[in-house]
């Protein structure tokens, strides 16, 4: 993590994607105390794909069929 001042901050500016994509993260201080932290978006998690998501889902004992059917002769 770097630390920059506010006037650093102005400074860099331009290059700042350049900082973020070797430090990954920016502190900028005003007279010594922390103001600001500066990451960058997208880069920690990537987007998980269905499977994934379906494999975590609890399993459910009965299949969503007969769950709307008992449902819908319920009513």
């Amino acid at each position: 993590m770097k630390t920059l001042t506010i006037r650093e901050a102005r400074q860099a500016l331009s290059h700042l994607d350049e900082i973020l994509a070797a430090e990954g993260e920016v502190t900028i201080t005003k007279r010594g105390r922390a103001i600001a932290r500066v990451v960058q978006l997208g880069r920690e998690m990537p987007i998980p794909s269905h499977r994934d998501l379906r494999e975590k889902m609890p399993r459910m004992k009965l299949g969503s069929e007969k769950l709307v059917r008992e449902e819908r002769d319920a009513r």
